[in-house]
């Protein structure tokens, strides 16, 4: 979620002079995302997911991939290990799966992030040398113990939920149990090797309801949570009709997480994850979509500090994905044109007066563009036309997918970039995270408002 992320998500759903629940907060600033190259302090300018994990839960960087570990594979404590050690209530929610890198960061150690079950293999948990051989297996096991049965046993978040339901076995379940855990739905049938959807019963929107115990673990689909826009568009009798929405689980957490502080206070990772995987997939509309989803949990969050007190709120991101870009209405993107403009700057037009790009050879290939890609051209795969959708501030009738619709958008690729991200804070220390900072230093500074 980079700051183009959060502008085009407010202005589809509130209009250019509006504001997200996020952007309502009093303090705003901005963080760097790079990572590490393994083995050393060397820049990699485009972290992943999991290394940026660990930056903001345990204070270091590391390489793209590892999640609790730093740059040399050493282990590192996490914020939410070392609230769980103080006698705080923890947490952990996410849209995607609960064993995925963000969530993993806040609760698990792992070499390699695809070590997340629910069987052990060399190619998801052991890097490879330079050579294509596999590393020799850590002194520490837990490093390549999968992330659902380090979740299921170290007892670090009470409440969990989320999806992933298909990382977990039936033992896991028994060993949640044994914690004192109640697992909604079942992780399957300890008769059987080998699970499935037939065996699994996922958790619904009316279980995590009734639900009052301080310690709960809830997966709602096998894999991740369905995205917004497509849950709305299925029968009402559609399982994934049964998944709550992230503010749900969000308000869900807290009013069980605050039940069980005990004035010892608690610490809740929130996770919007489907604005990622929508943008690698450069699917403008569910990427707003989960924007809103994400920024409607932020509001449920924020409601409740407001009535506490003594919380404080963080909104920020781990990494912007795929360059998404706002451009003009009834403009098109290098990628669509035949003549892109010239990327040569051969002097200093100011005292020269000689414009290094006169834009007379950037026009569009009608082969590389059928049209915008949510309307007559989303059916041809060639088509790298933007996507249009429309704002409260259009006239009426004004469609999405229509050159009229006034929000253009546009990707650059279908990966990571090195952007910064904002963040937004609310509450008592709030005003530290309002500056340009680097991730590891979140991890301080949440540090600092816990136990200081």
């Amino acid at each position: 979620m980079g700051r183009t992320h959060v502008t085009a998500g407010r202005q589809r759903f509130y209009g250019a002079a509006g504001k997200l629940n996020m952007e309502r907060l009093p303090f705003a600033g901005a963080v760097s995302t790079y990572a590490v190259e393994k083995g050393s302090d060397r820049p990699a300018l485009v972290t992943d997911s999991a290394s940026s994990a660990t930056a903001w839960s345990s204070g270091v960087k590391t390489y793209n991939a590892a999640i609790g570990v730093d740059a040399h594979e050493n282990r590192v404590d996490t914020l939410m290990e070392q609230a769980k050690a103080a006698g705080m209530a923890t947490g952990n929610v996410s849209t995607a799966e609960i064993t995925d890198a963000t969530p993993a960061g806040m609760f698990s150690h792992a070499l390699l992030r695809g070590c997340q079950g629910p069987t052990y293999s060399d190619a998801s948990c052991l890097p490879k040398n330079a050579d294509g051989t596999f590393e020799p297996k850590p002194a520490d096991q837990t490093l390549i113990t999968p992330i659902a049965e380090q979740i299921a046993r170290n007892g670090t978040a009470d409440v969990v939920l989320g999806g992933g339901l298909a990382r977990f076995e039936p033992d896991d379940q028994k060993a949640l149990e044994a914690q004192g855990y109640r697992v909604l739905g079942s992780m399957g049938d300890p008769a059987l090797p080998a699970q499935t959807a037939a065996t699994q019963k996922a958790a619904t929107r009316s279980d995590l309801e009734s639900v009052t115990d301080k310690k709960v673990v809830g997966l709602f689909n096998r894999g991740n949570m369905t995205v917004e826009q497509a849950k709305a568009e299925l029968p009402q009798n559609a399982p994934q009709r049964q998944e709550p929405t992230l503010a749900e689980m969000t308000g869900k957490a807290i009013s069980l997480l605050a039940n069980k502080k005990q004035g010892k206070g608690f610490v809740l990772q929130v996770e919007g994850a489907l604005i990622d995987k929508r943008s690698h997939a450069n699917d403008a509309a569910q990427t707003l979509g989960e924007v809103k989803a994400f920024d409607d949990a932020v509001a449920a969050a924020v409601d409740f500090a407001k009535r506490d007190g003594h919380t404080l709120v963080i909104v920020t991101a781990d990494h912007e994905c795929a360059g998404f870009n706002i451009i003009e209405k009834g403009t098109f993107t290098n990628a669509e044109a035949a003549g892109p403009p010239a990327n040569v700057d051969s002097g200093n037009t100011a005292n020269n007066s000689t414009p290094s790009r006169d834009g007379k050879g950037n026009t569009k290939d009608p082969k590389r563009s059928s049209g915008i890609i949510n309307g007559a051209g989303s059916a041809d795969v060639t088509n790298f036309g933007p996507a249009t959708f429309r704002t409260p501030d259009d006239p009426a009738g004004v469609a999405d997918g229509t050159p009229e619709a006034s929000l253009w958008l546009s990707y650059l690729s279908g990966n990571h970039t090195g952007a910064d991200v904002p963040i937004f804070a609310y509450g008592p220390g709030g005003q530290a995270f309002a500056v340009s900072q680097d991730n590891t230093s979140l991890y301080t500074k949440m540090h600092n408002a816990l136990f200081k």
